[in-house]
Formats: structure tokens, sequence, C-alpha cells
């Protein structure tokens, strides 16, 4: 997450979910932002104006009237200073008072003030959750268009019982964050992306497999979900999640195993795609025969120490979906080489009839299996090519969405 520059203003209400808040503040100011703080009095029995002013390095604002304002319209001067607003935790009492143009405190006149993008993390008990008043609420200021409205999440509430009315954990609104800063340059596209390694079976314990971590794949399902696209993302076996943006972005994991599972689902979501980015790690070659069970070092015959695998190709997911590929899609893949880089890349880009590929080498320092950086050349169908210099791997993602 890269919020350098960015001015964020927190609101906080008065729910126990508050304690949680100076975490998100120390996230946010990690990213580089600037954070502010405004908070209702009832919010300031749960966490402390010191620990906010001193997490977030500004005074707090709590007191519409108080003498320390810098300004007599604080409840003005904030939201024009603030590139966005999250209101962390939101009880059903400031969510009615916002819906209805409720002004009477320093976070709800800050709120009535607030045209840029707004986030809102209810929290609360399940009973008045499911209040039919404070369902309206959540309901009527989903409909602005400024506005990311998070749902409740499911689990122990401070009352004692278990449902629906946690605030979203702080991962989640800090995805959120970055999500409602981001242009909706990509709303209404559905976008496919395979992504990670895939394992092949020699027998029940045994794999063919590669040191894909699926880093880049999953930071390119990042900057498509932050633009507003609906993805569907086929992945092979990673220890990578997207929980985070699963919380309210229109996304739909595939796990596959495999590379004909790989195929079949990736084959089967692109009908529906506008744009297909083919990152995943795909095995080459795959065993023609898997044991049922797992092949014993005596099962060799006497004096013999080799076991020879006898394998086959695979099927090309990049050519498959090419061959298939209507006028109005898009079809991005990857190469990693490790000799005669553009040339492989080039002959890739027109055999599978792709309209872009991604090429890096893992002769580049910092490019390649599990790291957080790398260094790639942007290759284009009508000859054009843009080398990116080393980059973190969200940013190059971002680049690469930027740039098709």
């Amino acid at each position: 997450m890269n919020l350098a520059g960015k001015h964020i203003l927190v609101g906080i209400s008065g729910g126990i979910a508050a304690y949680k808040i100076p975490e998100l503040i120390r996230l946010l100011k990690k990213a580089g932002a600037d954070v502010q703080v405004t908070t209702t009095k009832n919010a300031l029995e749960f966490v402390t104006s010191l620990t906010l002013q001193t997490v977030s390095g500004h005074k707090v604002y709590s007191d519409v009237f108080a003498a320390i304002n810098e300004h007599s319209t604080e409840h003005i001067s904030l939201p024009d200073w603030a590139d966005l607003m999250i209101i962390a935790p939101a009880t059903a009492n400031v969510l009615g008072k916002m819906a209805h143009g409720i002004a009477d405190d320093a976070l709800t006149t800050t709120f009535a003030a607030m045209r840029k993008p707004v986030v809102i993390a209810p929290a609360m008990n399940d009973k008045m959750y499911l209040s039919p008043a404070t369902q309206q609420a959540i309901n009527t200021l989903s409909e602005w268009d400024n506005i990311t409205m998070l749902d409740c999440a499911d689990g122990p509430l401070a009352c004692g019982t278990t449902g629906k009315g946690r605030m979203q954990e702080i991962d989640v609104l800090a995805a959120a964050v970055e999500y409602a800063l981001t242009p909706k340059t990509l709303e209404g596209k559905h976008i496919l992306i395979t992504a990670g390694p895939t394992q092949e079976a020699i027998d029940p314990v045994r794999y063919i497999s590669n040191a894909s971590t699926g880093k880049m794949g999953y930071a390119l399902v990042r900057a498509c979900l932050n633009r507003g696209a609906e993805v569907t993302l086929v992945s092979g076996p990673t220890h990578l999640s997207l929980k985070a943006w699963q919380a309210f972005c229109p996304l739909n994991v595939v796990d596959v195993v495999s590379s004909a599972d790989m195929c079949n689902a990736a084959t089967k979501a692109f009908t529906q795609a506008d744009i297909a980015i083919l990152c995943a790690a795909v095995a080459d070659f795959t065993p023609c025969h898997t044991a049922d069970k797992k092949i014993k070092k005596q099962e060799l015959s006497i004096g013999n120490s080799q076991l020879s695998i006898e394998l086959k190709t695979t099927t090309d997911i990049a050519a498959t979906l090419g061959a298939s590929k209507q006028a109005h899609q898009r079809l991005i893949g990857f190469a990693l080489e490790t000799h005669d880089e553009h040339a492989n890349a080039e002959r890739k880009l027109q055999t599978k009839n792709l309209d872009m590929i991604v090429l890096n080498s893992l002769q580049d320092k910092g490019a390649g299996f599990g790291v957080d950086t790398n260094k790639v050349t942007l290759l284009y169908a009508n000859g054009a090519k843009k080398d990116l210099p080393l980059l973190l791997k969200q940013e190059v993602a971002d680049t690469i969405i930027d740039s098709i």
C-alpha cells in the first residue's frame, strides 16, 4: 500500500472497537499518509485523546467549541484538507445521524461537510445491526456515490454473544482506504487473472512444481480490484490471501492444483472476461502416469538406484485462449526467461495471439520468484516496447494495468 502524500481523516465513534484504531493510524502513516483524527466525545471513553494524538502526530478534533481548535470551523477545514475520510467504528447512533443529515458533534459535522471519498466501517451488537432503522441507515449511505460501505463481520461480540456486528479487521480497513482512493477506470470490466504455480502429481505425496509464490499475480488482482473491475482469480497453491479485498470487492477465487485444472478453469472464465492476464507459472510437463500409491524405494529392482518418470507436455493455456479470443477481448501473457529473452517473448507474443506480453528474466537481480520486486519489459503486438526499472511488484502491477 502506497499512500505517500495522501491526507487521511480518521473518524471514531463510541464503540469498543475504537481501541483498534491506533493500529490503523499506524499502518496508514507507515504507508506514507498524513493522518488527522476527529471523534465523538463517547469515543474517548474507549481510546484516549493522548494516544490518538501521539500516533497521528496531530491534535484530536473532538469538540466543536473547544478553545484549542486551530480554526473556528474545524469541521470545514478538515474536509478541505483530507483526500479521504474513514469512519471506524461507526455505531448505530452515528450511522443514523449521518444518514439523516444530523450534525451535532465534531464527527458528524465533519462528515456532513465531506464531499470526497468516505469509507464507513460499522460495528455494534448484532441485534442493533439487524434493527430496521440501522439497516435503513446503512442502505441510505451505501447509495451515496462517495461512500464505500463495509459490512459487519461475524464473530464474538463485546456483549458476550456471537453474531454479525464486529468491525472488519484492520487489514480490511486499510485495503478499503486504498480501494476508495483509486479511480475506477475498470468499472464494468470483468478480468481473468491466473497466478501461482501448478503441481503435477507423481504419486499421492510427490509432485513436480516450480518456485512461483504468486506475488506478481496477486498484486495484479489488487490493482484491478482497486480500479473497480470484477475479477476472477484462478490460483495455484500459494500461501497468499486476498480476504481483505473479498470483504468488499467482487472477487471470485478459483483454487486449482494441476495445469489441467488451471486450463479448465481459465477456459471457462475467459468466455465472460474482457481482459485475461496469464501470470501463473504453469508446468510445461506433467507425468504420463500418476501412481495411486506412494512409490517406495524398495519397489525398485535390486541394484537399481534410479527411477525414470515419463513426462508429456501440458496444454498451452495462453495458446488455447488466444485461439478463441474475440475482437473485444484483450489477452496478456507473461514470459520468464533465462536466455534469448526478447526473442522467446516475441515468439510467444505472436504465436499465442497475445496483445501484450510481460517479460522478466532470471538474469536480472531482484526479479523472478519469491521476492517483492520485479524488473520487466512490456512488449506489445504492434511492436512497441516499454522497459520498466526495478520496482515493487505492486508498482509493476499498477503500471501493467495502466498500460493495457
